[in-house]
């Protein structure tokens, strides 16, 4: 099999727990390995049959679906054009999350890794030199891998928009859905119901949702939270426009 639909982004929004989630379905079956595979971004350089081995065989699965969910994808500046020219007609999920509260989930998930040395606020203030030209590194050599571009982007994997339209442009927007991470966690037989809709799966009687790979930290200030909440405020604006209605962050703080 190959995937029917691919979650592409965004990291440290909820895509552990929506793994789970539709590993359980009854018409979706999982990939046979982990969750990221991670080839269309680091590891395309292994080929399609190396990617193609993650999936099982089709023999008995008349009618499912098959699936897999790679962090990274959304913001690798070359993962779009590969799924577009090797898997036309894949669908694509963006799962979006307060940027703020990514950065900060983020920052922390790295400095567990061991790949983030700097507290947070050193971190952001280093993030445009850390990434200055990488992105222009990866397009001119597609074999390179930027650690930082991959690792130390809690701004930039922020700004839903810039990727959203990014992707659109290459796959098409129809292709494209966007799940509210916040309202997938309050309501998920809503947020999720309606993502099974647009992939063409029925709902499931019995919807087994719950929140995995969860870390703890200390909570930002006020101050730190309205000034990056501000660095994000024209992404989550034009975010509007995929999504159909208000992101959930921006609920009682709207853009205009």
């Amino acid at each position: 099999m190959e995937p029917d639909f691919i979650v592409i982004g965004a990291q440290r929004s909820g895509t552990t727990s929506l793994f789970r989630a539709l590993s359980e379905h009854p018409d979706v079956v999982r990939p046979t390995t982990s969750k990221g595979i991670g080839y269309f971004d680091v590891n395309h350089h292994r080929g399609p049959r190396w990617y193609r081995a993650h999936f099982p065989l089709r023999f008995g699965r008349a009618g499912k679906k098959t699936f897999e969910i790679s962090g990274y994808y959304s913001f690798h500046p070359l993962a779009a054009e590969r799924i577009a020219r090797e898997l036309p007609g894949v669908k694509l999920i963006l799962v979006v999350r307060d940027p703020v509260d990514r950065a900060h989930s983020a920052h922390k998930h790295e400095q567990a890794r061991g790949f983030e040395t700097e507290d947070f606020e050193t971190a952001l203030e280093l993030e445009e030199s850390r990434l200055a030209g990488e992105v222009e590194r990866i397009i001119a050599d597609p074999t390179y891998e930027s650690h930082s571009h991959r690792h130390h982007a809690y701004v930039g994997r922020g700004l839903y928009a810039d990727q959203l339209e990014r992707i659109a442009a290459v796959v098409g927007r129809d292709r494209i859905y966007v799940v509210d991470a916040d309202r997938m966690f309050r309501t998920p037989e809503d947020e999720l119901g309606a993502m099974f809709d647009w992939l063409g799966l029925r709902r499931p009687d019995l919807l087994h949702f719950e929140k995995w790979n969860a870390r703890a930290r200390d909570p930002l200030t006020p101050e730190q939270r309205r000034a990056l909440s501000e660095r994000f405020a024209d992404s989550d604006r034009r975010l509007v426009a995929f999504m159909g209605r208000t992101p959930s962050w921006r609920e009682n703080t709207p853009v205009s």
